[in-house]
């Protein structure tokens, strides 16, 4: 994926006369930084489309009999619009979540690269530290808009169903408001994960200075980390990866709730956020950048 360099302008100049502070450069780089991603067609447009396929779903299931039963909550899916919305989630944590966040994190240093915009940016009284953090923000603010945007898709979808009772994971039946609560923790699980395969897409994004490389990156470990349940992957591998915490929330819908899918999963992705993070940040710091003209 690739985007014009008209989706990615170069900052705007500062005002004649101005001054700016050398040591509070981050609020400048996160406003154009977010001022880049809010001007992008694809992002609009993906957030679009999250907010609005809950609702197309929920629209092709009233008019079919037709059911996923291949997802958890599949047979369900008629009967509760809670139903939906965790069917939802779980095609979502599997292919669509980390492909989002990697969308704007594996671009936001490789664009700079590749219109050679980084002599633009370093000449302004800019360094390397306030630029770094300014757009790891950004990149953070667009997960949690994006988790925002969709978890409020699938939150309102459910009343074209119908906010009636669903059947938990162990067969037991739960109320509506505990269900809406659960639906609504679940999502909110997935936020960290998200943070993690943001982190890579950031790190692949400098190590490699290409677009491409930083958004399939992350993409292909969320897809070798799905692939590793159905084969013979050790325990310990297998929750060490980020990609399992988008599975944390099975511990919520069962009759005896239990955690330690979550605390696994914040753990694996607190670790990953901060290793990706502090190696992007440890090759961004010290590689060449020619910023003569």
């Amino acid at each position: 994926m690739t985007f014009s360099a008209v989706d990615w302008p170069a900052p705007a100049e500062p005002r004649a006369g101005a001054h700016r502070d050398p040591g509070a450069p981050r609020g400048g780089v996160l406003r154009e930084e977010l001022a880049k991603i809010t001007r992008l067609t694809r992002v609009r447009a993906l957030l679009a489309a999250g907010f609005l396929v809950p609702f197309v779903a929920a629209a092709g299931f009233r008019v079919q009999d037709a059911v996923p039963a291949d997802s958890l909550f599949g047979q369900w899916v008629h009967d509760s619009g809670y139903a939906l919305a965790m069917v939802v989630l779980g095609f979502a944590a599997q292919w669509v979540l980390p492909a989002i966040v990697a969308l704007v994190g594996g671009d936001v240093f490789s664009s700079e690269d590749r219109y050679g915009t980084w002599k633009t940016i370093l000449t302004r009284s800019r360094g390397r530290g306030g630029i770094f953090v300014g757009k790891m923000l950004a990149v953070l603010a667009w997960v949690i808009v994006s988790w925002v945007v969709i978890t409020g898709g699938c939150l309102l979808a459910v009343f074209v169903i119908g906010a009636h009772p669903v059947v938990g994971l162990g067969g037991q039946v739960v109320p509506s408001g505990r269900a809406a609560a659960l639906v609504t923790a679940s999502w909110a699980l997935q936020l960290p994960p998200m943070v993690a395969f943001a982190a890579l897409a950031i790190f692949f994004s400098v190590l490699s200075r290409n677009s491409i490389v930083g958004i399939g990156a992350p993409v292909a470990v969320g897809l070798l980390g799905q692939l590793s349940t159905f084969v013979d992957v050790p325990t310990g591998l297998r929750l060490a990866l980020p990609s399992t915490a988008f599975g944390a929330w099975h511990g919520l819908w069962v009759p005896q709730t239990f955690l330690a899918p979550f605390w696994h999963g914040l753990i694996a992705s607190v670790v990953w956020t901060l290793v990706a993070l502090g190696a992007a940040w440890a090759v961004f710091a010290y590689r060449s950048i020619r910023v003569s003209a």
